[in-house]
């Protein structure tokens, strides 16, 4: 059921999206009979294809026999209710539904002198319409089905009065070449690698994803009891996307680190100074994640982009910096003075730099409209993770610098005097 929402410019002031699934949620839930799940039709095309079912999350059970398959996926669903971030949870496939059985019986068949498809033809014109002709309207062709009246056929009695027409021109009833019963049985049947298979669904919300997953496979694997050999559980759903982004971060992180130090160190000359730019990083690092932590945020493919080109514009500021003291001390300038005034010289470019570029992503770091999801993440943690190395750079940095290098020249004066 999709809804259309008013535009974010005229909702009250300060109410959020997750505010107003709250206050739905709360709503929906009074209402007994059905369940409701939230989602929006780009991602919800999107999780379809990913998952098999429009969540976020999905929790396949695999197994041939439908009792006990249902069974666990009722367990599976109890047990994730009680798991903290967990909502809109459901079952993809319908329960089970009322069905009519219709079971031949061949032997009483043959005595009567009947084929199979005999009584399929009557079962099939009788319930379920036949095509008997075509009608043309213009270019088009529609079929004339036919098939019996409403009240012949609306109950198991009436269906077992229905009459086959044996070769020797008698009269038979339905009832007396086929057991008609009214059952229950599963009326969607879903496969995934052409294996039987049932879908928990569900959504987060106020948690992180890589938790929330630990916690959930715990309690499942603890209070879910089912065979091993003959049914398997298995997770889908986002987190495959955001597993496969991360193994690809863990390679391209550490090698743009290790490119970083690598110009640093064809820069500078020395791995010290190298080392003591590259140091600003995890500080930036601190930043980011407390700016998330702080706004309710969680680490993911977004945010961790923000990382890295946060990582990048924190060592710039650290190159400026250094830089500039070690050219003042290559023009004869003393240590100390070379650092203070490095420092003194190089605060205003840094805050120009730092400046526009947490001014630029501002408002994208605190943007509510349509697409923020994505980039709000990310400018928080450049933003935020900025202007925390600023301070690094502007102020601990020179004073590191310092310790370093006076350390280095007493070494190098000792030396000398041996």
């Amino acid at each position: 059921m999709p809804v259309g929402i008013k535009p974010y410019k005229e909702w009250p002031r300060g109410k959020r999206k997750e505010d107003l699934i709250a206050e739905l949620a709360e709503e929906y839930a009074s209402m007994p009979g059905y369940t409701v799940g939230f989602s929006q039709p780009m991602i919800d095309g999107v999780m379809d294809k990913i998952s098999g079912a429009h969540s976020e999350l999905v929790v396949k059970v695999f197994g041939n026999d439908f009792k006990e398959t249902r069974r666990i996926a009722e367990e599976v669903l109890e047990t994730l209710r009680g798991v903290r971030g967990a909502v809109d949870l459901d079952i993809d496939q319908e329960p089970p539904l009322p069905q009519l059985q219709i079971h031949m019986n061949r032997d009483a068949i043959a005595r009567y002198g009947l084929n199979v498809a005999d009584v399929n033809n009557l079962i099939e014109i009788a319930i379920g319409g036949k095509a008997i002709s075509e009608i043309y309207q213009g270019d088009r062709v529609y079929d004339i089905t036919c098939k019996y009246k409403e009240d012949a056929r609306d109950t198991p009695e009436k269906i077992a009065g229905l009459m086959l027409t044996s070769s020797a021109g008698f009269s038979i009833p339905l009832s007396q070449v086929a057991d008609i019963q009214l059952s229950t049985g599963e009326s969607t049947i879903t496969r995934e690698m052409n294996k039987r298979h049932l879908t928990v669904k569900l959504n987060l919300r106020d948690r992180d994803l890589s938790s929330f997953l630990n916690e959930a496979k715990v309690a499942i694997e603890k209070n879910v009891q089912y065979d091993h050999h003959l049914y398997k559980i298995e997770w889908g759903g986002q987190f495959e996307n955001q597993n496969r982004a991360y193994s690809r971060l863990t390679m391209i992180v550490p090698l743009a680190l290790v490119i970083m130090f690598f110009l640093l160190y064809c820069t500078f000359g020395k791995f010290r100074q190298a080392g003591l730019v590259l140091m600003v990083v995890p500080l930036a690092l601190f930043g980011g994640m407390l700016a998330l932590n702080v706004r309710g945020m969680t680490l993911n493919v977004s945010s961790a982009v923000g990382f890295i080109a946060l990582f990048g514009m924190a060592v710039q500021n650290g190159v400026i910096m250094i830089s500039h003291i070690n050219g003042l001390r290559s023009e004869g300038m003393q240590l100390f003075q070379a650092v203070t005034n490095g420092a003194k010289h190089r605060l205003r470019p840094i805050l120009m730099t730092a400046t526009t570029s947490m001014l630029g992503l501002l408002p994208a770091s605190l943007a509510t409209g349509i697409g923020s999801d994505v980039q709000r993440p990310l400018a928080t943690v450049i933003v935020y993770g900025l202007f925390f190395s600023t301070i690094i750079t502007l102020y601990v940095l020179p004073a590191m610098y310092y310790m370093i290098e006076s350390k280095m020249e007493k070494i190098n004066l000792k030396k000398t005097t041996e």
